[in-house]
């Protein structure tokens, strides 16, 4: 790993260790990719405006992160299907974050079951909801709160899956099918191959793990197409099932998450799920100010984050922390949890060096006063995304 110096590096040796259809997968976003591209490019018009003369000969990047420090304001996201980029990928990811001292978040797609990974975590541990079926989330939160899980995040940018076009091409799936194509392509990446035969193919473990009787709901499971009907009214059903901390996911409006924090979540996640399923839509970081100045509960984002300098960014225009998806599984995805580990503490680096050239010594003191113009002109004046929004 010593010569991978940054994420665009893992991800050049995830590139080349994964089949091409896998690395799509991965890689890839929803129809022509433009919002993709948007996503890296609406960090990069945001620029700083350094203080000097500050005494940074110490730095400090811990982060509270609903009511917990963390090491740095991360967190590694939900993602589904890491177990076919890293045998028992998802054990791998929450063992680094452990490792490392910031939460992990399982998603509803994982290869390893809820009970699985809460065994293996050493950290903070966070489940991610997709409802598919009402008897099933229920069913879901259920075991996620019996297993020890602090957090649970309802995304709600899945009404419907997404177009992406290289998993069309691809004829990429779970389970996968096998033709001339992908296996020639399995046998020009052996280390990933071997992985395979050696392990097994992948399922998803916490649908194949429910011992459901009921038709309608094995039905539900058989197709894996998400409840279109969930809405607003059922945002309190949801409440009252958990608990304890509740995040929503997918917002991209700020009268959206004014609502969602009236409806007792207790934050929200601006996503637009990477790029991954409305092509066009704006980068999350484009409505984080208005939408932190605007509730008063913490405000998270993800999409787009390759650098610790986005995260610095990300914290100086009001995010309590940032969810790192394609970032951490590119490392996943070079090396497993070693890859993980590496990944997690070059980001951190970056921030620390960074806090030390803009003349801010925590990251806890980041504020928009760190930004060009506070932030407002470089991002297509988020004061607008407010007014129009609201």
């Amino acid at each position: 790993m010593t010569k991978l110096v940054n994420v665009a590096d893992f991800r050049a040796s995830a590139k080349a260790r994964l089949p091409k259809m896998v690395f799509d997968y991965l890689e890839g976003g929803a129809e022509d990719e433009i919002g993709l591209r948007h996503n890296r490019d609406a960090f990069k018009k945001i620029k700083f405006q350094p203080r000097r003369l500050v005494d940074v000969s110490y730095r400090n990047t811990q982060m509270n992160i609903l009511g917990k420090t963390a090491s740095a304001p991360l967190v590694i996201a939900p993602t589904g299907l890491n177990g076919i980029l890293w045998p028992q990928g998802d054990l791998a990811l929450a063992r680094a974050a452990g490792k490392f001292g910031i939460p992990f978040a399982l998603s509803t797609a994982s290869n390893a079951s809820i009970e699985a990974v809460a065994k293996a975590a050493t950290g903070e541990i966070w489940f991610q909801l997709y409802v598919v079926h009402r008897k099933l989330a229920e069913l879901l939160v259920k075991r996620a709160l019996n297993a020890g899980y602090t957090t649970l995040i309802l995304t709600t940018d899945v009404g419907v899956n997404g177009k992406r076009e290289r998993d069309l091409r691809n004829g990429f799936g779970m389970p996968m099918k096998y033709s001339a194509k992908t296996i020639l392509d399995g046998v020009l990446h052996p280390r990933w191959s071997l992985d395979l035969v050696t392990r097994g193919m992948p399922q998803l473990a916490n649908f194949a793990s429910q011992d459901v009787q009921d038709t309608e709901l094995q039905a539900a499971l058989m197709s894996r197409q998400m409840d279109a009907s969930f809405a607003w009214n059922d945002l309190k059903w949801l409440r009252d099932l958990w608990p304890h901390k509740l995040l929503i996911k997918g917002i991209s409006r700020v009268d959206d998450a004014r609502r969602c924090i009236e409806l007792g979540a207790d934050g929200v996640i601006l996503s637009n799920h990477g790029g991954r399923q409305l092509d066009s839509a704006i980068a999350p970081v484009e409505v984080l100010q208005a939408t932190a100045k605007s509730v008063h509960a913490p405000v998270f984002i993800d999409s787009g984050i390759r650098r610790g300098s986005d995260v610095v960014k990300a914290v100086a225009l009001g995010a309590s922390a940032v969810l790192l998806g394609r970032a951490t599984l590119y490392g996943l995805a070079s090396g497993g949890e070693a890859g993980v580990d590496a990944v997690l503490s070059l980001l951190k680096g970056e921030i620390d060096t960074t806090l030390a050239q803009l003349g801010c010594p925590s990251a806890s003191q980041l504020n928009s006063d760190f930004l060009w113009n506070g932030g407002h002109c470089n991002v297509d004046d988020l004061s607008t995304a407010d007014s129009v929004s609201a």
